[in-house]
C-alpha cells in the first residue's frame, strides 16, 4: 500500500530532518546509515523516544533510540546538568520530527503530530501488533562519539504514493518572525 517512492520520500524527509536538527553545531560531523532489511534489529540502546506523526491516511511512528550515556549527555544537553537528559532530547527529537511533518504536509492535509513519549527498549516486539506496511532502521552517529539509532515505522490506511524532489531543501521554519 505504500509506493516506492513514497518509501524513499520517507527516508529522505527524515535523513534530511536529523541533519537540521540533531546537529548543535554547523561544523560537527554527522553520519546517518540505514541498515539493511534483512538487518536483525537490536539496538544497544535501553530507552526508546517516540513521536507520531498522523493523517487520515497514514500514521508514521519516529522512533530514536537513545541512552543518556556521557557522550550523548555531552552533546546533546551541552552541559545543562539542571535538566533531565530524556527532556532535552525530546526537545531536539520534536524539532526533527516536526521539519519532517512541515514537510509530509505539503503532500498530505491534516497532519498532526504528537508529544514525544519515553519507553522502555522491552516496548520494541509491540512495533510488529502495528501491522506496519514500511518500516526502516538507522544508525546515527554525531563527531564519532554521540551515537543512537532510529526506526522510522510507517502504517498505511489506504495507498499512499508521493514523490519528495531530493533538489529541493526544505525551508527553514521555526523561527519567529518580528514586523
Amino acid at each position: 500500500m505504500i509506493g516506492e517512492q513514497a518509501r524513499q520520500g520517507v527516508d529522505l524527509l527524515f535523513t534530511r530532518a536529523v541533519r537540521a536538527s540533531l546537529v548543535m553545531n554547523p561544523s560537527d560531523t554527522i553520519d546517518i546509515a540505514m541498515l539493511p532489511p534483512s538487518h536483525r534489529f537490536e539496538p544497544p540502546e535501553s530507552r526508546i523516544v517516540v513521536f507520531t506523526i498522523a493523517s487520515y491516511l497514514f500514521r508514521l511512528l519516529t522512533i530514536f533510540h537513545v541512552d543518556a550515556d556521557k557522550a550523548n549527555v555531552d552533546y546533546f544537553a551541552r552541559g545543562d546538568s539542571g535538566r533531565p537528559f530524556f527532556e532535552t532530547f525530546g526537545e531536539v527529537g520534536n524539532m526533527c520530527c516536526g521539519a519532517m511533518n512541515r514537510e509530509l504536509g505539503r503532500f498530505f492535509p491534516h497532519m498532526g503530530m504528537s508529544t514525544p513519549s519515553v519507553l522502555d527498549r522491552k516496548c520494541l516486539p509491540f512495533i510488529a501488533a502495528l501491522d506496519p506496511a514500511y518500516l526502516a532502521h538507522y544508525r546515527i552517529e554525531i563527531n564519532r562519539t554521540a551515537s543512537l539509532h532510529a526506526t522510522l515505522c510507517l502504517c498505511a490506511y489506504g495507498e499512499i504514493d508521493f514523490r519528495v524532489d531530493p533538489a529541493v531543501a526544505e525551508e527553514e521554519a521555526g523561527a519567529l518572525e518580528l514586523f
